[in-house]
């Protein structure tokens, strides 16, 4: 149902604004200049081996889970299709980010061209909404197996999870459509300098020539019509979860899922919180060094802590890869 209705949104949102495309199609300003993280170019060979090194252990970390669950017969379990799903957005997320910052840390002129810049915007905001709804599966699963175990096998089906899996996926798809469409009626003319390490889409209405209010008020829109119903969805699933944590007499049992939970509420918690606080929160004057730094959380440092955070305290994940090192 939300798919479709992103889909007739996006349909009544080019049409109200195709008035705008033929301006936009007189963009004077065609490249942009993204500055980074820093205006201090003695740090940028730093920063690009740290980054470097966080990216191919992002991918490593991501790309090895996918493989590792999809190699392995114990792990073809709802749960872990959802963890793949969650490492292959991660992936995505990252992938769309890094690798264009890396080479801007080495490229002197650091210019994108418009173009680049609307699909690394694509990209990410489709992994980031994907990411969304596979946090939901993920708290709804682990809610239906600890509360309702003897009903897991019917409720959670390896039929229905990769249907769910899909559905997550095809929201994060067309999602982004509708904020694309809105850039076409954006101009570009006076200004081509972006104040940030990649092309966020609130930095582009800084800088275009006609008003973006339109477009600022359907982030805020889409932003809380996801980003809160998932989250609030998320906590139910888990409270519900460390309720019944709590009816248990065995200490070693609540121990181990007061561990597993909490992890993933850790994970949530910097996700949710840093993407609610950049889309869903009013206009304020932040600096936009700290918005830098609530960017690279869910940009770089989330997809990096992410295969960990789900993967080291599962035995069964543990016990496959342990499988993989022998052989």
């Amino acid at each position: 149902m939300l798919s479709l209705v992103i889909v007739f949104v996006t349909c009544f949102l080019i049409t109200v604004t195709s008035m705008d495309i033929s301006e936009g199609n007189k963009t004077l300003v065609t490249e942009f200049v993204l500055t980074g993280l820093t205006d201090r170019p003695w740090l940028h060979v730093l920063f690009f081996v740290v980054f470097l090194v966080v990216y191919l252990i992002t991918m490593v970390g991501n790309l090895g889970l996918i493989v590792l669950i999809w190699n392995d017969p114990h792990l073809h379990m709802p749960m872990y299709l959802f963890l793949g799903g969650l490492a292959f957005s991660d992936a995505c997320t990252s992938t769309s980010i890094t690798p264009r910052m890396l080479v801007n840390f080495l490229d002197k002129t650091a210019m994108i061209s418009l173009a680049e810049c609307i699909t690394q915007f694509y990209f990410f905001a489709s992994s980031a909404t994907t990411e969304c709804f596979l946090l939901v599966m993920m708290a709804y699963d682990r809610y239906v197996a600890i509360c309702n175990p003897l009903l897991y096998p019917v409720m959670m089906s390896n039929k229905l999870s990769a249907q769910l899996l899909s559905i997550s996926y095809v929201i994060g798809f067309l999602h982004p459509l509708v904020h694309v469409s809105l850039l076409l009626r954006l101009t570009f003319c006076r200004f081509n300098i972006i104040h940030y390490f990649y092309c966020e889409i609130l930095q582009l209405f800084k800088i275009s020539c006609n008003g973006p209010s339109i477009n600022a008020l359907i982030i805020f829109i889409f932003g809380a019509f996801i980003q809160i119903p998932t989250l609030m969805t998320i906590i139910i699933s888990y409270t519900r979860v460390l309720f019944d944590i709590l009816k248990k007499k065995s200490e070693k049992g609540r121990s181990k899922a007061f561990s597993t939970c909490g992890a993933h509420l850790l994970s949530v918690s910097l996700y949710y919180g840093t993407l609610i606080f950049m889309y869903v929160r009013p206009a304020s004057g932040l600096a936009e060094d700290q918005d830098k730094v609530y960017s690279l959380f869910y940009t770089i440092i989330i997809p990096l802590l992410n295969p960990f955070i789900y993967s080291l305290r599962n035995k069964k994940v543990m016990h496959a890869l342990r499988r993989v090192i022998r052989k």
